[in-house]
């Protein structure tokens, strides 16, 4: 994976595709205006079949790493980085994804994989269970648990979605952001 080229993404914030690092801080914290993040918000929300309620609410940017942050009320809700096509995407972080509940874009696992994917550990085609029908190749998902499609981890996936369910070898989805990790306890 030698995608990690900065440049400028959506608005002139840099952007990039690498997997996150334990070395990785917040900098250039900024607050924006909600016009700025409107389209942003639009896009995740078109995307994941989500609604997402922004009344009252702080918007800010912020460099974490090579990946740029969506804050909201001060809480990380959303990524943005380059997809390998090189294309700017955003998709929300896991308390993005606990709190907006989408509904698309899933993949549940089964209990055996849950320890692996709270290390950090890429998701294997083996322990997927279930997952949203028109997954392609490249896309950014998040896993669920089978039972109570809590999500555990996001990441890219490798291949589409019926070939995940189909198929019991290699790797699924490469994961970029998991519970437990920096982003997942980064404090503000």
């Amino acid at each position: 994976m030698n995608w990690v080229k900065r440049r400028e993404g959506i608005k002139g914030i840099l952007c990039s595709e690498a997997n996150m690092s334990k070395d990785w801080v917040i900098k250039k914290r900024r607050p924006v205006r909600k016009k700025i993040v409107l389209p942003l918000l639009k896009e995740l929300s078109n995307s994941l079949g989500v609604e997402i309620d922004i009344q009252n609410a702080l918007f800010e940017f912020a460099d974490y790493g090579t990946w740029n942050l969506i804050l909201i009320n001060k809480l990380p809700m959303a990524i943005e980085l380059k997809n390998p096509n090189g294309e700017v995407v955003a998709f929300p972080t896991l308390k993005g994804i606990l709190n907006w509940k989408p509904t698309l874009r899933w993949v549940a696992v089964d209990r055996g994989a849950i320890p692996f994917l709270l290390n950090g550990a890429d998701c294997m085609m083996a322990g997927v269970q279930d997952c949203d029908p028109d997954i392609i190749e490249q896309d950014l998902v998040w896993i669920c648990d089978d039972v109570h499609k809590k999500p555990i981890a996001v990441g890219w996936a490798l291949t589409n979605g019926p070939n995940m369910i189909d198929s019991k070898s290699n790797k699924g989805i490469s994961t970029i952001h998991w519970i437990g990790d920096e982003l997942w306890n980064l404090e503000l």
